[in-house]
């Protein structure tokens, strides 16, 4: 992480928190990224949830159109990262938003 660290994403994380709902995501993420860049971010958080929910990768391929580097990488992620997307489940599971 601290690969990452410095100024810029602190305000990059810092104007993501200003963020009050979803519809002013939609407006800050369009204006921020490309179309590929956010496909390519809401994939893998699917993936995510997938490999969370103990789903096989040839039923996340199908369902999300992920190559298996992809799964992969993600899959590396849930076990060795930093626990963002652990933390992220969590919030997510006590809003009633966690499902397949």
């Amino acid at each position: 992480m601290d690969k990452l660290k410095g100024k810029n994403m602190d305000d990059l994380f810092e104007a993501i928190l200003c963020l009050e709902n979803v519809d002013e995501c939609y407006k800050f993420f369009e204006d921020l990224c490309t179309v590929q860049e956010l496909k390519a971010i809401s994939q893998r958080l699917q993936v995510a949830k997938k490999l969370h929910a103990k789903q096989v990768y040839s039923n996340i391929v199908s369902e999300t159109g992920a190559s298996t580097a992809t799964i992969s990488r993600v899959k590396r992620s849930l076990e060795y990262g930093s626990e963002g997307y652990d933390i992220v489940f969590e919030r997510l599971a006590k809003k009633g938003l966690m499902y397949e």
